[in-house]
């Protein structure tokens, strides 16, 4: 695998990128390219390990060792079809999935995992640019149809799975253009939509047909779509807000991370939005509850806008800067992390709860009050405690929520359908991909909560070849997860 005394002879080569006075003053993509020769370096750390665990990292069991070995020789269009064999969208995770990969690299046991994100999207970029990757339509089709409701990562891989195996596709997407998540809640600094309208065109060519405004069990009635298809996919995500009910929840200048994101997104399109309508951060104090990554959109975003000051809080304490004892090889490492973001600016502000918010006369917010909170166990469920004499008020004119996902949105078709819920919320579903209404399956954060792309996409594709089991009795596609 690569070179055998690579690991001893090269260290990890961080991703580059575009300088902070720089990428702070627009919203293109603020990763840079590697050298071509740094990247077979790289790929020549990939040690002979017998068993590689990053493959037990990766949700897709992506073919790591083999692609990082093809980069090592220059042999890069072989390289492109071993990630392609497992991996739909390799652009998408390339930029945005945060590698349990490199947290399962054996040789991250000792030293510095390899950069195995960094080369799987250096793969893709030049397949890209050489024009290897192609529209791959089915030589013979099926006659089934199949209607997929929702364009996220889950949605396209499942599609494009079904659409190459001869059936017809067709998605059916609530917004005016497709991508969910990828398209309006993502960054454009984090993904270009242009790299997202790039494989939708892909789609299209293979036989994928969209169809945007539509959502159903609203404007569009689901038991139209049941009579139309043969089966029914449902990936439409987790997007229910998880909503911080306190005093003073009510004043004006308190928003979804998802509103925000959305509107600076569409913009970014080139879309003309009032100045009324439009969120924007420019000369206000803001304030982002939640430390995650939506959070961390929320940051970059504000940077870009040109916020006075921007303090991001987490009722988590801040994690440690290497692996604690209870959280060993090859677990994903919950460390302190410091993402692209941050190194922008802004205050990170840990063990904190908010309380209270409070508004002006007119009733728009002007500050919040909080308190130091500590994590305390009950019965195995993490509950938060707080610390007498550390209460505070912070000031603010901009609170943006992003404390995550509670699950999918009920109202509409979910109730239309009748569907078996889990315990979560979320739409439960057997073995092979169905719900409990016959012919309608389900998969990504619908049925599996707020997660990963990198789940989305390997979801999506398991329950390709359930579909295709069912309208077919059998199935050449990937065996499920």
């Amino acid at each position: 695998m690569g070179k055998v005394t690579g690991f001893l002879e090269f260290k990890r080569d961080r991703q580059p990128y575009r300088p902070v006075e720089e990428r702070v003053r627009d919203f293109e993509q603020v990763l840079l390219p590697h050298p071509e020769e740094a990247l077979r370096k790289q790929g020549a750390r990939c040690m002979d390990c017998g068993i590689p665990f990053c493959h037990q990292g990766c949700p897709l069991g992506n073919l790591i060792p083999d692609w990082n070995d093809l980069v090592y020789r220059d042999r890069w269009r072989e390289a492109m079809d071993r990630l392609h064999a497992t991996n739909n969208f390799p652009e998408f995770t390339g930029t945005l999935c945060p590698a349990p990969c490199e947290g399962a690299c054996v040789l991250g046991l000792n030293d510095d995992p390899v950069t195995i994100k960094a080369v799987e999207l250096a793969i893709v970029d030049r397949a890209w640019e050489e024009g290897w990757i192609r529209a791959e339509p089915p030589v013979v089709r099926t006659g089934k149809t199949v209607a997929i409701v929702g364009s996220g990562p889950a949605g396209l891989a499942a599609a494009q799975q079904l659409a190459r195996s001869g059936h017809a596709v067709t998605v059916f997407e609530r917004d005016d253009r497709p991508g969910g998540l990828l398209r309006y809640g993502i960054p454009e600094f984090k993904l270009e939509k242009r790299l997202l309208d790039r494989r939708l065109r892909q789609l299209e060519a293979e036989g994928v047909a969209f169809v945007t405004g539509a959502h159903v069990g609203v404007n569009v009635e689901v038991a139209r779509l049941r009579g139309e298809f043969d089966a029914l996919v449902l990936t439409g995500g987790a997007t229910a807000p998880r909503d911080l009910p306190i005093p003073g929840r009510e004043h004006a200048g308190i928003h979804f991370a998802m509103e925000y994101l959305t509107l600076q997104n569409r913009r970014c399109q080139g879309e003309s939005i009032p100045d009324e309508r439009f969120i924007s951060a420019r000369g206000q104090r803001v304030v982002i509850i939640g430390g995650g990554d939506t959070g961390a959109d929320c940051l970059g975003t504000a940077h870009r806008q040109g916020a006075r000051s921007i303090h991001q809080l987490e009722i988590l304490p801040r994690p440690p800067a290497e692996r604690a004892p209870d959280n060993p090889w090859p677990q994903w490492p919950n460390i302190y992390r410091v993402s692209s973001a941050h190194a922008e600016g802004g205050e990170r502000l840990f063990s904190v709860s908010t309380k209270r918010f409070l508004g002006d006369a007119q009733g728009r917010v002007r500050s919040l009050e909080a308190v130091e909170v500590e994590p305390v166990r009950d019965g195995g469920r993490l509950t938060f405690k707080d610390s007498p004499g550390t209460d505070f008020t912070l000031a603010c004119d901009l609170v943006l929520l992003a404390m995550g996902f509670v699950g999918p949105e009920r109202p509409g078709m979910l109730e239309a359908l009748g569907l078996r819920l889990t315990e979560r919320g979320t739409v439960w579903r057997d073995a092979h991909w169905r719900t409990s209404v016959p012919g309608v399956f389900t998969a990504g954060d619908m049925q599996r909560g707020q997660s990963l792309i990198v789940w989305a996409i390997a979801e999506g594709r398991s329950l390709a070849r359930g579909v295709d089991l069912y309208l077919m009795g059998r199935s050449d596609l990937p065996a499920p997860l």
